[in-house]
């Protein structure tokens, strides 16, 4: 095959590193690494399961992450008995679970800032009081008591 080289004894073979939602894997390579066929993945993105990039030529384009998920349907639909529509809220139910811990960790980084900054705040104050003077508590004064003149 023109363009193509494979490994002499002794060398490494080619590796690219690729992020794992880079849609770099055409569909014929995507069937084969998810096990089904390039019918099968059309099928799967015309009703929402598994929605790959697209090429400029408007081809589709499968990420890694999209061949663990259309492994992941593989799985749920022939091993486990779920039909495509149970799947598919299967599907959006984990990404709802995925976004929202996302979420609640962004928030809870954002709350142990904001108790930082407090705690800082709060030192500051603490460290700014003037410590020749003492609060007294009037109620508890002590009065001269002294009997009226009546005279």
């Amino acid at each position: 095959m023109a363009g193509r080289r494979t490994p002499r004894d002794g060398e490494e073979p080619l590796t690219v590193d690729v992020a794992h939602d880079s849609p770099v894997f055409v569909i014929s390579v995507a069937a084969q690494l998810s096990g089904l066929h390039a019918q099968t993945l059309r099928s799967y993105d015309r009703i929402g399961l598994v929605s790959p990039g697209r090429s400029a030529g408007g081809g589709r384009r499968y990420s890694q992450r999209d061949i663990a998920l259309l492994r992941e349907v593989q799985r749920l639909s022939q091993e486990e008995g779920v039909n495509l529509a149970g799947v598919k809220r299967i599907i959006e139910l984990e990404q709802m679970v995925d976004e929202l811990s996302g979420r609640l960790e962004e928030a809870t980084a954002e709350l142990d800032a904001v108790r930082a900054a407090a705690a800082q705040a709060t030192a500051a104050v603490h460290r700014s009081y003037r410590r020749d003077l003492v609060p007294v508590d009037r109620r508890q004064a002590v009065v001269r008591w002294r009997p009226a003149d009546d005279g």
